[in-house]
C-alpha cells in the first residue's frame, strides 16, 4: 500500500501526455491480458470430439459465450453503480476465479468440464467496464481508449499465438493449454493494475470538456435509455450484428483460416497487428477534434465505412479480383472499423456532446449484453440449423448483412444523433435569447 501510495503522489506530477500514454499502455496490457484467460482456448481445435452430434468445441464455445453473456447482464448494474474505491481488487479477483476454472476444465475430463467454461466466462464479462472506468471523462480518452481496445484486435492473434506455441514446443495438451497459458499472463496483468491504479483522477479541465462521470442508479439508467431511445435502438442494432460476426470470426479463426486452405500460427498477429495500428491512428487522431459533435459525427463515418468495406472486401473475393489473405486483411480492417468505436470512443463523446451525466459502463453494458445474446443465436443456427455448412463458407454468407443492415442504420443513426444535437444548440440559444427579455419583464 505505501508503495502505491508514493506511485501515486509521483504520477501527480508528471505532464499530461505522460499518464495518457501510461493509462493507455496498461489498459492495452491489461485487457490483453484477460484475453488470455478467455480466449485461448479459441486455439485448439479438439478434432474429432463430439457431444450429442455436436462438435465438442461448439460447446465450450457456448459455454464460455453463456457466463460471459450473463457477466453482461449483471454488469449493467453492476458497472454502472460502482465507485472507484476497489476497481482493482474487483479486476484481480475476478481475474483469478476465472484462472482457477481453467485449472477445472484441466483436471476434469471430457465432457464434464464443459461447465468450467461456463464460470470462465462469467467472470470476465464484468472487467472492461472496470478497465475503461480508469480512463473515461477525459480529453485524451479517445487516445486510450483507442489503445485498449486495440487489445480486441491484437490480443486474438497474440494469444492464438502463444497457446499454440505452447502446445507445439512443450507438447502441452489442448486441455491444458488454456491454464499455462493464462499462468504465462498473470503477473503481466498484476503489473498492468497496478499501473492503473496509479493514474491521477480526471482533472477540473476533463471534467469541463467532457463532463463529470459519476454512477447511475436504476432511475437514471431509464432516464438515460429513453432520452435516446431511437438512437440506442440503431446502435444496438449495428452492435450485434458486428459483434456476431466479431465472436465468429474471434473463435473459428482457425477453421476459417483452414477453409481457406491457409495453414500458418504466425498468420493471426501478422494480420491483427497491421489493421491495430492502422485503426489506432485513427481513433487516436480523434483527440484532435474538440468539438464533441464533430467528432461524434467522424466517429459515424468511421462505423460506415467500415461496414462497407466488409461488404466490398468480400465481394471482390467473390469475383476472384483478391487473394484469401488480402480477403481476410480487409475484412478484418472493415469490421474493426466500425467495432472498435463502439468499445472506446462512440458513448465517449455521445455523453460529452449532450453533456449528460452518467458514465459509458452502463449504455456499454446494454449493448454488449444484447450482442452477446445475439451472438450466441447465431452459434446455435448453425450448429442446428446450417449443419452441413462449414465456418468459412457460413460466415462469408453472415458477412452480406455488414454493408446492408450495419451501413444503413449507421446512416439513420448519424441523422438522429446529429438532429438532436442540433435542436438542443436552438434550443438553448433560444433560451439564452430570451432571458433579458424575461428579466426586463419580471423586474
Amino acid at each position: 500500500m505505501n508503495l502505491l501510495h508514493v506511485a501515486r503522489q509521483k504520477a501527480a506530477k508528471w505532464p499530461y501526455w505522460l499518464i495518457t500514454v501510461l493509462g493507455g499502455m496498461a489498459a492495452f496490457g491489461c485487457y490483453t491480458s484477460m484475453y488470455a484467460f478467455r480466449k485461448a482456448f479459441a486455439s485448439a481445435t479438439f478434432e474429432n470430439q463430439e457431444l450429442l452430434h455436436v462438435d465438442y468445441k461448439v460447446w465450450l464455445v457456448i459455454a464460455q459465450m453463456v457466463g460471459y453473456t450473463l457477466s453482461k447482464f449483471y454488469g449493467i448494474r453492476f458497472i454502472s453503480e460502482s465507485d472507484k474505491r476497489n476497481r482493482a481488487k474487483s479486476i484481480i479477483f475476478l481475474m483469478i476465479c476465472s484462472w482457477i476454472a481453467l485449472l477445472g476444465f484441466a483436471l476434469v475430463p471430457a465432457p464434464y468440464n464443459i461447465v468450467f467454461l461456463l464460470l470462465n466466462g462469467f467472470p470476465l464479462g464484468m472487467i472492461w467496464g472496470l478497465v475503461f472506468s480508469y480512463l473515461e471523462g477525459r480529453k485524451t480518452t479517445e487516445f486510450m481508449g483507442a489503445l485498449m481496445s486495440i487489445s480486441l484486435i491484437f490480443a486474438s492473434g497474440f494469444v492464438k499465438t502463444v497457446a499454440r506455441s505452447l502446445m507445439a514446443v512443450f507438447s502441452v495438451s489442448d486441455y491444458w493449454m488454456p491454464f499455462l497459458t493464462g499462468l504465462v499472463f498473470l503477473l503481466p496483468l498484476f503489473f498492468f493494475v497496478f499501473c492503473l491504479e496509479v493514474m491521477p483522477a480526471p482533472s477540473k479541465e476533463d471534467q469541463q470538456l467532457r463532463t463529470k462521470r459519476v454512477p447511475m442508479d436504476q432511475k437514471q439508467r431509464k432516464e438515460f435509455i429513453f432520452a435516446f431511445l431511437p438512437g440506442i435502438v440503431l446502435t444496438i442494432i449495428i452492435y450485434v450484428l458486428l459483434t456476431c460476426i466479431r465472436d465468429m470470426r474471434d473463435n473459428f479463426e482457425v477453421e476459417i483460416w483452414n477453409g481457406l486452405g491457409i495453414h500458418n500460427n504466425h498468420i493471426y498477429t501478422q494480420i491483427d497487428t497491421v489493421i491495430s495500428v492502422v485503426v489506432l491512428a485513427m481513433m487516436g487522431l480523434l483527440i484532435l477534434i474538440k468539438d464533441n459533435l464533430k467528432a461524434f459525427t467522424v466517429i459515424h463515418l468511421m462505423i460506415i465505412c467500415g461496414c462497407f468495406l466488409v461488404g466490398f472486401s468480400t465481394f471482390l473475393f467473390d469475383r476472384g479480383h483478391i487473394g484469401a489473405v488480402s480477403w481476410m486483411a480487409l475484412l478484418g480492417m472493415g469490421l474493426y472499423m466500425a467495432y472498435i468505436p463502439y468499445n472506446a470512443i462512440f458513448f465517449e463523446r455521445m455523453i460529452a456532446n449532450f453533456h449528460y451525466k452518467g458514465n459509458i459502463g452502463f449504455i456499454m453494458y446494454v449493448a454488449d449484453s444484447i450482442g452477446y445474446v445475439g451472438s450466441f443465436s447465431v452459434l446455435m443456427l448453425h450448429e442446428f440449423g446450417e449443419t452441413n455448412v462449414g465456418w468459412m463458407h457460413f460466415f462469408k454468407q453472415c458477412l452480406l448483412a455488414v454493408p446492408l443492415v450495419g451501413g444503413v442504420a449507421g446512416i439513420l443513426s448519424l441523422l438522429y444523433f446529429r438532429s438532436k444535437t442540433l435542436k438542443k444548440t436552438k434550443k438553448k440559444a433560444l433560451v439564452k435569447k430570451a432571458r433579458p427579455a424575461l428579466k426586463k419583464a419580471w423586474s
